[in-house]
């Protein structure tokens, strides 16, 4: 087999950071290498001629789930035209949702990747990473008479058990019952 192009290499190493970003969403960062090059359509071999180490990929892994967070958030806002609290309420009802709960794969890093960060030293940039995510997240959270902490932290508990019991009618109670809580008006 002849050496792919340089723009091919570029387009593998992209593959795998968009499924590894996946994958250690919806599984965690326990994956094998061997079944993330599987999953991204590519040889075993060649993860370790784009990466040094796992480690290094779930750093950039990390980063990429958190670009795709602040792209969403810059998305709701030029929908609602810069309105801040409607596309707060709309972040929240579609965090707070069946398809969010069902979508761990695709859904917040925030929630996908906590029980890793929390197991991680915190010497890591994947760590560094996270937590400046979840900063940035509150951030996009606050309003006047909150700093958006007490939201994220109602958010990630809502999903986390919602999706712990997602086979039964409580799992959508907690997504009703949180979103109703976070959305209401005075």
């Amino acid at each position: 087999m002849g050496r792919v192009s340089q723009a091919q290499a570029q387009e593998n190493r992209k593959r795998v950071v968009e499924t590894a970003s996946r994958l250690f969403r919806e599984q965690g960062t326990n994956v094998s290498v061997a079944d993330l090059m599987k999953a991204a359509g590519l040889t075993h071999g060649g993860f370790y001629k784009q990466f040094a180490s796992k480690e290094a990929l779930v750093d950039e892994a990390t980063a990429h789930a958190f670009c795709e967070l602040a792209e969403l958030h810059t998305t709701g806002l030029e929908r609602h035209a810069g309105q801040r609290e409607a596309a707060q309420r709309e972040l929240i009802a579609t965090y707070l949702s069946v398809e969010h709960r069902d979508n761990a794969a695709g859904g917040c890093p925030v929630a996908g990747l906590a029980t890793d960060m929390a197991r991680d030293s915190g010497d890591r940039e994947a760590h560094r990473v996270y937590t400046e995510g979840v900063r940035d997240f509150a951030d996009a959270l606050a309003t006047e008479g909150n700093d958006g902490i007490t939201r994220l932290c109602t958010m990630l508990g809502a999903l986390v058990l919602a999706r712990a019991t997602k086979d039964s009618t409580l799992s959508e109670e907690i997504l009703t019952t949180a979103r109703a809580a976070l959305t209401a008006t005075d």
